[in-house]
């Protein structure tokens, strides 16, 4: 049987290592994230800073320990706390308002299944997962004990919070890098057919 382990263990590790605990499981984080992945995890941040300057909630970015149980703890890429009393010297008690994870290919299955699970069972109000490229972002919020759809965005739209009313988050300015020509996507798109086009109006519904 896997050996299960302890915020006290944990606490315990050397300092230089990321770890994440998931029931007592101990998963290991990448040691350094690639560069589309921190330059979109910053702009995420600055973002979210500006906007709660005025506002009594605090954004946060990795690494950052979150102490969810005694047996979960997490380090979210950006994360947003508007209870003080969350905040210690150490970590964060407890679940944030909203969770930002930075998806790359070795964390997607993670990201999107044991991480989803674990912060809707602590009660995470908004979970956002963000694909630095091709660029796509995911606004998932809490129904019951499970998260629904509030919306999926690209570069060009514009991004919405109901866990933080008012936020009109531009993505163009968050996925403002270039792709290197060798490693873009063909991605789907409108296009124009090589037939010849309708000459009579569509028909009414």
């Amino acid at each position: 049987m896997p050996e299960r382990y302890t915020w006290d263990d944990y606490r315990s590790w050397p300092g230089g290592e990321r770890w994440e605990l998931i029931g007592g499981a101990a998963f290991a984080m990448s040691p350094s994230p690639g560069v589309w992945h921190q330059r979109v995890s910053l702009a995420l941040g600055a973002e979210l800073r500006a906007f709660l300057q005025a506002r009594p909630c605090a954004v946060f970015i990795a690494p950052l320990d979150v102490r969810l149980s005694a047996t979960d703890v997490v380090q979210p890429d950006v994360l947003v706390v508007c209870d003080p009393r969350q905040i210690t010297e150490t970590h964060i008690e407890g679940a944030p308002v909203l969770v930002v994870e930075v998806v790359s290919p070795s964390s997607l299955s993670h990201d999107r299944v044991a991480k989803l699970r674990l912060y809707a069972a602590y009660g995470v109000k908004e979970y956002w997962l963000v694909t630095p490229y091709p660029h796509l972002a995911e606004v998932l919020v809490l129904d019951g004990s499970s998260y629904r759809i509030h919306g999926s965005y690209r570069k060009a739209d514009t991004l919405t919070s109901p866990a933080l009313p008012g936020l009109r988050l531009a993505l163009e300015r968050v996925f403002d890098f270039a792709i290197p020509e060798g490693e873009r996507v063909d991605e789907i798109g409108e296009g124009t057919p090589p037939y010849a086009s309708r000459t009579a109006p569509w028909p009414a519904p």
